[in-house]
């Protein structure tokens, strides 16, 4: 699906982005939302060839791309890649934490519930605030030697994480992504106006596990929303292209839901 025309004021030109995780997805989805409103992208994965891919198809939207493969679930990866992204063009005005481990699907979905919380923690929480933290710093001491515009970090939680699920995904995400939403805000508060930081909590959004869940989950999916359907990556990435931009200049330590209206009461 192609990036959504948006006016202006929503515009990322000649910006530099990092988007964790764009190899697929939300993450994929973001980095060409980003390309199309104008940033240069720094593309990470893990996959060589879908990072790649990704990188060509922000090329085709006339702007530049680097790929840095990672596995984020190592410690020693967080300083080589904000290094690396950073020197890349001499500063990053965007910093996107999307990656995220996938326990839902393939091998994984067959491990047990203490190994699935294991890696979700180092890559959706320990990756991101290390991360966020290591480039929040240097955003900062940019913006005090009078760079503008400020830095914006966004992260990723889950639209049901303040309310909870039943089930031991629930159990698994809500913890998770519940430690991002509260470390977001902290770090809003720590950085103040210097770095914009920020969280998108999407809802039923249809990536892989999506395409393959039962009637069932297809079914509450579509109930759950006020609008009536799942929702996909590229909703999610319009929520961050704006609020990446300027347009989201009086917007910081927020959390964004990005889920049709949830329907309470059902």
């Amino acid at each position: 699906m192609p990036a959504s025309p948006q006016p202006p004021f929503a515009n990322l030109d000649n910006m530099v982005a990092v988007v964790t995780g764009a190899s697929g997805g939300i993450g994929r989805a973001i980095a060409l939302e980003f390309a199309a409103a104008g940033a240069n992208i720094v593309v990470h994965g893990r996959r060589k060839e879908a990072a790649a891919s990704v990188a060509a198809e922000v090329e085709k939207c006339g702007r530049k791309a680097k790929v840095i493969l990672l596995d984020l679930a190592e410690p020693n990866s967080h300083e080589t890649l904000v290094s690396e992204a950073w020197n890349w063009q001499e500063g990053v005005h965007i910093w996107a934490n999307i990656a995220g481990a996938d326990v839902l699907t393939g091998v994984s979905a067959r491990w047990s519930f203490e190994r699935k919380l294991e890696e979700l923690w180092k890559v959706d929480v320990l990756a991101t605030v290390n991360l966020s933290r290591l480039v929040g710093e240097r955003m900062r001491q940019h913006s005090l030697n009078g760079n503008t515009p400020p830095g914006v970090i966004l992260n990723i939680g889950w639209d049901q994480a303040s309310q909870g699920m039943a089930g031991e995904s629930g159990q698994m995400f809500g913890c998770i992504k519940g430690a991002v939403m509260s470390f977001t805000q902290s770090l809003a508060q720590t950085l103040g106006r210097l770095v914009r930081v920020n969280c998108l909590a999407p809802g039923w959004i249809k990536t892989s596990w999506g395409e393959k869940a039962s009637d069932y989950w297809q079914e509450r999916a579509q109930r759950e929303s006020l609008v009536g359907r799942w929702g996909t990556p590229e909703d999610v990435a319009r929520a961050a292209r704006f609020l990446a931009s300027p347009a989201a200049e009086f917007i910081t330590g927020q959390i964004f839901n990005v889920n049709g209206g949830y329907r309470y009461g059902k």
